[in-house]
């Protein structure tokens, strides 16, 4: 099964692990440094290209993608001797996606002719709320009014533009919400990205709330119900869900994130990153969290910090796990290709008598119901 990736296609994930402040509900990778190297920095990153290239050499690659931590603090040069980089290894498919995570504040927005100069085609902004006083709640940086302006930059700069809401805040009401995200919709060029707030341990929030400091958070009927309404409203504006949290226009989905939905092959660089590559047999790399650590393995000739190898059976439940939060879902076939089994048709039979999937010789897929509880549905159908 050394081709299954090509079913996903192939893509590059950079991480840059810095931000101007910590967000009291983010549990990503990302640190604020008072000073950082990026010239050091822009060596390691282009020194992991040059040694995945000699392992994964002659392949078409369909993205790449800059992540955080806060990328749009990154140098506009560092971007640009990146992409060259990842131009000398590989050829760039037609549909060459290139996304950059931005913060929409003004320090940002003024680089965002330089990033499309460098080869930037898509821009993603951490917008998270239409509302100031939330914006603060969240420990955002920037205003309304500067989320606004930068959207509006960014249009003049890149034919693609995403921005994330978090909805599901604190003292938030349903139609606090739909009025909300009816706003963004009159400002969506073709795709949202749109989260429910989660508390989780080890960041502010997670500490505030289990002192019972986090109050106002809605119950789960209200937060179902913000659901739904997100699902009808975009629908209607012709953003549909293409996955659990994310909606665009057709043909305007996220080409980056799909290779990760569809279980294709991805490099993760950088502190953090995560891959899955395919040499003689797939594996899942993983490198260290600590930045200091990550630069210096980088420097000495390998930044990967694990390299697992992944069983037939894990990759067929990572494909299962990936592919069932698309609304296209996975494909049984490839699934028994993966592992030399079907999944189990009484299981099958029985989600679908519930409302849970759908299902046919090509295609298994859940229906919203079964969105919602997706760990659930997949625990029914993973092998005991």
């Amino acid at each position: 099964m050394t081709d299954d990736w090509r079913a996903g296609g192939f893509g590059l994930y950079l991480h840059w692990p810095f931000c101007a402040a910590k967000c009291p509900y983010c549990d990503f990778n990302s640190h604020v440094a008072k000073e950082i190297d990026q010239s050091r920095w822009k060596r390691a990153y282009l020194s992991e290209i040059d040694r995945y290239a000699e392992l994964l050499p002659g392949r078409v690659l369909n993205s790449v993608f800059f992540g955080g931590g806060t990328p749009s603090l990154m140098d506009p040069e560092t971007v640009a001797d990146v992409l060259d980089g990842v131009r000398n290894h590989w050829t760039p498919a037609n549909d060459f996606e290139v996304t950059l995570e931005a913060n929409p504040g003004s320090v940002e927005a003024g680089r965002f002719s330089a990033y499309a100069e460098a080869g930037v085609s898509r821009v993603s902004l951490g917008v998270q709320a239409l509302n100031d006083t939330d914006l603060r709640r969240l420990g955002r940086i920037h205003s309304v009014a500067e989320a606004i302006q930068a959207f509006d930059i960014a249009r003049k700069y890149f034919q693609r533009v995403s921005f994330d809401l978090i909805y599901a805040r604190q003292d938030q009401s349903l139609k606090d919400w739909q009025r909300e995200l009816a706003c963004a919709l009159d400002m969506a060029v073709d795709h949202l990205s749109l989260y429910q707030l989660t508390i989780e341990p080890g960041t502010a929030f997670g500490d505030r709330h289990a002192l019972g400091g986090l109050r106002g958070l809605p119950d789960e009927d209200r937060a179902r119900d913000m659901y739904d309404a997100t699902q009808d409203l975009c629908t209607m504006a012709g953003l549909p869900a293409y996955e659990v949290s994310n909606h665009a226009r057709p043909g305007a989905e996220s080409r980056h994130n799909l290779i990760y939905w569809r279980y294709g092959d991805y490099i993760g660089i950088g502190p953090g990153a995560h891959g899955r590559i395919t040499l003689d047999k797939r594996y899942a790399t993983q490198t260290s969290l600590i930045p200091s650590t990550w630069l210096r393995a980088a420097e000495a000739g390998n930044g990967d910090g694990e390299v697992t190898s992944l069983s037939a059976q894990e990759q067929a439940h990572e494909y299962l796990l990936m592919g069932l939060r698309l609304t296209e879902g996975i494909d049984p076939a490839r699934y028994r290709a993966l592992c030399g089994k079907d999944l189990v048709r009484d299981r099958l039979d029985y989600l679908a008598e519930i409302g849970m999937i759908t299902f046919d010789k090509t295609r298994v897929a859940a229906t919203p119901e079964g969105r919602v509880l997706l760990n659930a549905l997949i625990r029914e159908l993973l092998p005991e």
